[in-house]
């Protein structure tokens, strides 16, 4: 792991950055998993996202997530508790780590947004805060 993810665990969220290689034919990204904070147990994608619609809406009490936007863009709204940042997301080679007890919503997708999430745990609808003022509490 790098100096850069992990001052991003510490923090609980923040921008973790994958190789890209670029040539005359396009571009090509992808994930080692001694790229990412941790070993996915999970991966999933959300798409076709209706306008003004919004995802996420949750922390999570232990599972972690780095999520990417294959394709389009979206911003995403994270939370630690301590500190708050609107992070715009649109290279598909880099992606917002959100930590365990990290609230985050993604919102403004634009049409054809693609994004891509890896989890550090396998599935546990218990493991989710999904009411914001609880995430205040906690």
């Amino acid at each position: 792991m790098n100096d850069n993810n992990k001052k991003v665990i510490e923090k609980g969220f923040g921008m973790v950055s994958l190789p890209q290689h670029t040539d005359v034919r396009g571009s090509l990204t992808f994930a080692e998993w001694h790229h990412l904070p941790f070993q996915p147990k999970r991966v999933f994608w959300i798409y076709d996202v209706a306008e003004g619609k919004t995802r996420g809406g949750h922390a999570h009490r232990t599972c972690a997530e780095v999520v990417f936007a294959i394709s389009g863009s979206f911003d995403m709204f994270v939370n630690n508790g301590a500190e708050q940042a609107n992070i715009h997301i649109s290279n598909p080679s880099e992606g917002i780590y959100i930590g365990t007890n990290v609230w985050c919503e993604l919102s403004n997708f634009a049409p054809g947004t693609v994004c891509i999430a890896f989890a550090s745990e396998d599935y546990d609808a218990e493991g989710y805060i999904n009411d914001y003022d609880e995430f205040k509490k906690i």
